[in-house]
């Protein structure tokens, strides 16, 4: 009866994020919301308007509004996007998909996923006080390249606008009420932006330390719930950035350093065996911290003036270095590298860390093709980008083949305008990759399944070359001046996670055991003689092409706007993890669902909404022709998400916001439902003469226990929701 209720009670007060803009006391906002601005859609800057796909745009004000509640940018999305998972509350992405799919996270139109390697810490590891604002793109994607088969997340990031020096400080403290002694959490930012003359400056440092954290029962969180991918406490972090732009009439260059780091320093190993996982408190932590140093530069050039239209050519690089925790043998960790003794078999090695680097160059030009039709423009382009992709043990050894890959890219997107009232679109994009797999030697690691060690053994990779052609097409009608449909077939891919199947090596299916260990394994069946050899001359990766299919409708009446769309994701080749067999399986996937978001300024006090999400997903599970199997739950956590809203803002500089989240939950899995939970959050703040702003957020204001959807699903064992906490932050400019 939960589930089938809560989506009529959310459908009557939707919501756009737009709502957070609403701080000035008057419901007159700065554009509507067909007029918005939006680059990643096109590669070029363009109004909501002209987008043939659904688009979410969050602007500073809305961020600045957002942070009042949570400064974590995982936060943010989760809650105002509504086809991403709900967040499984941790420093890892594991099991956040977007659409049931992978999503491409990018900064100023930069990747900052590891195509080679997936490695998902990322989202919560990007500073909210460097953005300016969000662009979400929902449905797949290849105009980056790989990564957006079900949405793409760029997050411009700010400029200099002031014409003399403006700082701006925020301090804020995070804590539990169970706890608030051993839970206070403190985080601090500097920023300071300005312009002189040509030039223009903006830098930010940033800083958090989150100590022991609470679920709603009053207990202590584990700091690795979900096994090696990191937990939220016991954290210190930091990230510094600057930019800086200098400007010639129709010229500009800029460029931008990104410097981020973590570490978290567990006190202990968690218990997987209880319900949900807790902290051992018996076992004290002995390994490595895990840590994240990663560094980003970019460099951008454009010329408004260009010959051939307007002109952009950006180039970057990407020093990525992200360390998990030490993880130990366990009944949901049962293969580890082997220490030698069947009765402790964990390695004192068995922690790696990945190391990615990523260098790239992209051109981009805007053309106007009037000879076409009066209106229409082409943007077109290359782009190319070189990755070296290793993941190592704290011992130094190897634990995937240590990769490089060149890919080359070529794209072309029109626009066409038919009429006044109707626009036409779309696009081809051709990506070229030439793959280095080098050999290692996989080293030797303890199988529970078996109780045995597998030797080592060596793995020969090769040279591999393998493309991929996408398309997009679509068209949006302006129905009247405030409404419009819309509708699209676009078109994304993936690569397969090469990294993660020769991490496996040899122990990835049976017959590859048989192959590497003969009678060794006389077990499974297997004969011969053991050459503990693996040979991937012919892996023979290919990109996962993903067919996204939407219609919906958009609209802003000045009081009330809002949009709702429907989509259909396919794709012959879809990639989902075995958890069981702990492998990669590819089977044809069929995923659908229903969007919708709007708000309604009742007066210049009051403003209500919501926003709406639901998703669900079938596969091919045995290979058979029919797609009749439910997707797990690691892939769809739970099928609907909604925030309903109320915002309500004073003459005296208070603002109010409450808000009512829920999730549903999965019940498709036999024996591995997902429970559902309603959480309810609010936030005050006041704005004073001196520029100061005070806010004081609640979140999960009356403690509700509840286990994590997302986080659950990661790895098949229940991981707790947090506990109600309260943020209070202080912003002030000079």
């Amino acid at each position: 009866m939960r589930m089938r209720v809560w989506p009529y009670l959310l459908s009557t007060c939707l919501v756009t994020p737009a709502a957070w803009a609403q701080d000035q006391g008057t419901s007159t906002m700065t554009s509507t919301l067909l007029d918005r601005l939006v680059v990643t859609a096109g590669r070029e800057e363009t109004s909501i308007a002209g987008v043939a796909q659904s688009v979410i745009v969050l602007e500073r004000d809305e961020i600045e509004r957002a942070m009042e509640i949570s400064p974590n940018a995982t936060d943010l999305v989760e809650r105002l996007v509504p086809g991403f998972a709900p967040s499984n509350q941790t420093i890892s992405g594991g099991s956040e998909t977007f659409r049931g799919r992978s999503v491409l996270i990018m900064v100023d139109g930069v990747p900052r996923n590891t195509p080679l390697r997936d490695v998902s810490r990322i989202l919560s590891l990007i500073d909210l006080e460097t953005v300016e604002r969000v662009e979400v793109v929902n449905g797949s994607s290849s105009l980056y390249g790989a990564g957006a088969t079900g949405g793409t997340i760029n997050f411009i990031t700010r400029r200099g606008t002031s014409e003399r020096p403006t700082m701006t400080v925020r301090t804020g403290v995070t804590a539990f009420t169970e706890n608030v002694g051993k839970s206070a959490a403190p985080e601090t930012s500097v920023t300071v932006e300005g312009r002189k003359g040509d030039f223009d400056y903006f830098f930010a440092a940033s800083s958090e330390l989150t100590r022991r954290t609470y679920d709603g029962n009053g207990n202590e969180m584990p700091s690795d719930a979900m096994l090696g991918q990191g937990g939220g406490d016991r954290t210190g972090s930091a990230d510094l950035f600057g930019v800086m732009g200098y400007e010639s009439g129709s010229r500009r260059f800029e460029a931008t350093v990104d410097w981020t780091y973590a570490e978290q320093e567990p006190d202990w190993f968690t218990d997987y065996t209880t319900n949900p996982v807790s902290p051992n408190f018996s076992d004290a932590y002995k390994g490595e911290p895990l840590k994240e140093d990663s560094k980003y530069f970019t460099a951008k050039y454009t010329d408004s003036a260009f010959a051939l239209g307007n002109l952009e050519v950006k180039a970057y690089y990407n020093k990525i270095f992200k360390q998990s925790p030490f993880t130990k043998f366990s009944a949901v960790n049962s293969v580890v590298y082997y220490s030698g003794d069947p009765r402790n078999p964990t390695a004192d090695y068995n922690q790696s860390a990945l190391e990615a680097d990523r260098t790239g160059l992209n051109l981009t030009v805007n053309s106007p093709i009037d000879f076409v039709r009066d209106g229409a423009m082409l943007t077109w382009g290359a782009d190319y980008a070189y990755d070296d992709t290793r993941q190592k043990l704290t011992n130094g050894w190897d634990v995937i083949s240590p990769m490089t890959q060149h890919s080359i890219a070529a794209f072309a997107q029109a626009e066409v305008p038919i009429t006044d009232r109707f626009r036409l679109q779309g696009g081809v994009r051709f990506d070229q990759f030439f793959l280095d797999v080098a050999d290692f030697e996989r080293p030797e690691a303890y199988v529970g399944q078996y109780r045995m060690a597998f030797p080592a053994i060596d793995v020969l990779g090769g040279s591999f070359d393998y493309n991929a052609f996408t398309f997009n097409a679509g068209a949006v009608f302006d129905l009247t001046d405030a409404l419009q449909a819309f509708g699209n077939f676009s078109q994304g891919y993936s690569l397969t996670d090469i990294g993660a199947f020769t991490r496996r090596a040899g122990l990835n299916t049976a017959a590859e055991a048989c192959d590497a260990y003969g009678a060794l394994l006389g077990a499974l069946g297997c004969t011969g003689l053991p050459d503990f050899t693996i040979s991937y001359a012919n892996i023979a990766p290919e990109p996962q092409l993903v067919n996204t299919y939407e219609a919906g409708l958009r609209g802003d009446w000045g009081d009330f706007r809002g949009t709702v769309s429907a989509y259909l994701s396919t794709s012959k080749d879809g990639v989902n993890y075995d958890v069981a067999a702990n492998r990669v399986t590819q089977q044809e996937e069929r995923i659908w669902g229903v969007e919708a978001s709007a708000e309604y300024d009742i007066n210049t006090m009051f403003t209500v909404g919501g926003l709406l999400g639901y998703i669900e997903g079938k596969y091919d599970e045995d290979g058979d022709g029919s797609v009749d199997d439910y997707l797990p739950n690691n892939r769809i956590p739970s099928t609907w998400k909604g925030l309903a809203h109320v915002t309500a803002r004073f003459d005296n500089g208070f603002r109010a916001r409450g808000e009512v989240e829920h999730i549903s939950g999965r019940d498709r899995i036999e024996g591995e439902e997902l429970d559902g939970v309603t959480l309810v959050n609010v936030a005050v703040s006041k704005s004073f003469e001196n520029g100061g702003e005070l806010s004081l957020a609640v979140r999960n204001l009356f403690d509700t226990d509840y286990i994590n959807p997302t986080a659950t699903a990661t790895r098949g064992a229940p991981v707790a929701g947090l506990g109600r906490s309260v943020f209070a932050s202080y912003r002030i400019t000079f």
